[in-house]
């Protein structure tokens, strides 16, 4: 096994490698606006870094969100064109499991990431790897927190509401999201397809018909 993993639903543009044991390698730049420059680097940076080639990998999986169109759009159709030209599977992990995940958490929790205009993305967790309900979007002082400590960047923004989201990565790393799919994988577990988790409607909208301008 060796899982091709990123993520591009949050600020972190994340890629790593897994053999289905450990984390072969794993690369993370944080910036909102480039992810479209930067995931293409950052796999070539982490397939160099295991010494492996793209023709090795056995499977490709990408965080699903929920988050921004524009960034994650770009990790779901780059893992189905990967998967598509290697002949692979390709695999949708909702980004807040591989948060989840990463908090090593064994009691109940929230994870929380930023959704932008004053709202988190958030979903409830039994465990690090069992998704009670969620994903949604709300604004801070509507998450149903009800005493549960709050993991993950959502938390970190909104300190007074959520906590500061202490003791877990912020984003959804891909190393984290490698060991939960790779880990899924070897227990049999069926995964989702590549699709976007979208929450709400995009920023960007097709213009409408020109108004008609009359003497």
């Amino acid at each position: 096994m060796l899982v091709l993993a990123f993520d591009t639903a949050t600020p972190a543009v994340t890629a790593a490698l897994h053999d289905g044991e450990r984390v072969l390698a794993e690369h993370t730049t944080i910036d909102a606006r480039r992810h479209g420059e930067l995931l293409a680097p950052a796999i070539e940076l982490v397939l160099g870094a295991a010494r492996v080639t793209l023709r090795e990998v056995t499977a490709v999986v990408a965080g699903s969100g929920p988050g921004p169109y524009t960034g994650l759009r770009v990790g779901l159709m780059t893992a189905q064109g990967l998967a598509t030209t290697l002949g692979v599977p390709a695999y949708g992990v909702c980004s807040l499991d591989a948060v989840a995940y990463a908090s090593g958490r064994t009691e109940p929790f929230v994870a929380a990431t930023d959704a932008r205009r004053k709202e988190v993305f958030w979903a409830r967790y039994t465990d690090l790897r069992t998704r009670l309900d969620g994903p949604f979007v709300d604004r801070p002082a509507d998450v149903p927190v009800e005493g549960l400590p709050v993991v993950g960047a959502g938390a970190q923004l909104y300190p007074d509401l959520l906590g500061d989201g202490a003791g877990a990565p912020p984003y959804p790393y891909a190393g984290a999201l490698a060991a939960l799919a790779a880990e899924r994988l070897a227990k049999g577990v069926a995964l989702e397809p590549p699709r976007p988790i979208y929450l709400r409607r995009p920023d960007a909208v097709v213009p409408g018909a020109p108004k008609k301008v009359t003497a």
